[in-house]
């Protein structure tokens, strides 16, 4: 049914002039009781037959909600359900919201991989973006972090920022590698409809870099990252030999998964998938966790059809590939007979290449990954 968790906490200090996730500043009311909202939520659910791989708390800011409360989730889990004893449990922590102490305490609650959200060592590009630290504070959450403990720490980072170059990319790359860390998450910016962003660069701004400038971005993150010793597992992620993501590359390999909290996504493994959300207003979340009823949102019962065009294009989104002996054994039809033109087309325009067994996105491909996904819907 499920093997991974998420957990959506969708509180922030200040919403960032960018982000169109589900996240606001919460009262001390809201953010004291949402603890006891989640740990009411999961026992509205049955339990997994699998042991749980993964945990992920997300946001929003997780790293707001105190150490004693994080503890207490996963001690909640573990008595609910299985847990793998390597399993992998991440944290998002933003600088300026942790220190040293709490980053202890985390680790000792159970956090055993940190996603530190940086985005840019450059104090124009924080101010820019609406970020509450500055490139200072990056570097000392990170040196904090491996001081209390963390030898798994993800950055994430993003380039295409309005008015960026390709030499001011290059210094954040360089001042990414300067930190260490064991994965890095790179993201081009995307304006998202109804975020400050849109009211400030809209489509085709000229202030925004082009195709062209972002795919010179995208390569010279490949270059440097490489140089480094890094492997390009994803197409935004890059992570030293044993460092991958496992909970993100569940979500690629289709492994089933429960989110709890507002807005959290959950696609559980029955019949050929399912996919839904929780419901997205604090009010409502509440009012269903105390009825014991959560509204669904845009559930999704998926056809054979939708399983098998998910199978590809989320599995593409790995350097390695989509397996065609694979696909064949979780559907019963061969991949020639369902996407053989396509891949032909593809492999033709250089966006894939296909051997025997395999399929994968060139580089060109995960440039135009977009576009190559949609082929197989």
């Amino acid at each position: 049914m499920f093997n991974r968790i998420y957990i959506h906490v969708p509180f922030c200090v200040r919403k960032c002039n960018y982000c169109a996730f589900v996240s606001g500043t919460p009262s001390s009311e809201e953010l004291a009781e949402y603890t006891d909202l989640l740990l009411r939520e999961l026992h509205l659910h049955h339990r997994s037959s699998r042991p749980i791989n993964s945990i992920y708390f997300g946001g929003g800011t997780p790293s707001l909600l105190q150490p004693e409360k994080l503890s207490r989730l996963l001690e909640t889990i573990a008595g609910w359900s299985d847990i793998s004893p390597d399993a992998e449990i991440t944290l998002e922590a933003n600088p300026g919201t942790v220190d040293y102490r709490q980053l202890k305490e985390f680790r000792d609650a159970g956090i055993n991989r940190l996603s530190i959200g940086i985005q840019s060592f450059d104090d124009h590009f924080l101010e820019l973006l609406g970020r509450i630290h500055t490139s200072s504070q990056s570097h000392q959450v990170f040196r904090d972090a491996r001081c209390a403990g963390f030898n798994n720490i993800s950055i994430d980072v993003m380039h295409s920022l309005p008015g960026q170059g390709l030499e001011q990319w290059q210094a954040e790359l360089l001042n990414a590698l300067s930190v260490h860390p064991e994965h890095i998450s790179i993201y081009g910016l995307t304006v998202e409809k109804g975020t400050p962003f849109a009211l400030t660069y809209p489509e085709n701004s000229p202030a925004l870099p082009d195709d062209d400038l972002s795919a010179d971005m995208f390569e010279l993150a490949d270059e440097l990252l490489a140089e480094e010793g890094f492997e390009h597992y994803e197409i935004a992620n890059y992570a030293r030999a044993g460092y991958r993501s496992l909970h993100n590359s569940g979500y690629w390999r289709r492994d089933g998964y429960l989110g709890l909290g507002v807005a959290a996504h959950s696609f559980l493994r029955e019949g050929y998938g399912v996919r839904y959300s929780n419901s997205d207003t604090l009010a409502e979340y509440r009012q269903g966790v105390a009825t014991g009823v959560l509204r669904r949102i845009a559930e999704h019962q998926l056809s054979q059809r939708d399983a098998m065009a998910e199978y590809i294009f989320l599995g593409l989104r790995l350097a390695d590939g989509v397996r065609m002996s694979s696909f064949e054994r979780e559907f019963g039809k061969s991949f020639e007979s369902v996407y053989g033109p396509v891949a032909a087309d593809l492999a033709h325009l250089g966006l894939v290449v296909q051997s025997s067994d395999m399929l994968v996105l060139t580089q060109r491909g995960m440039l135009l990954s977009n576009q190559v996904c949609a082929r197989f819907i």
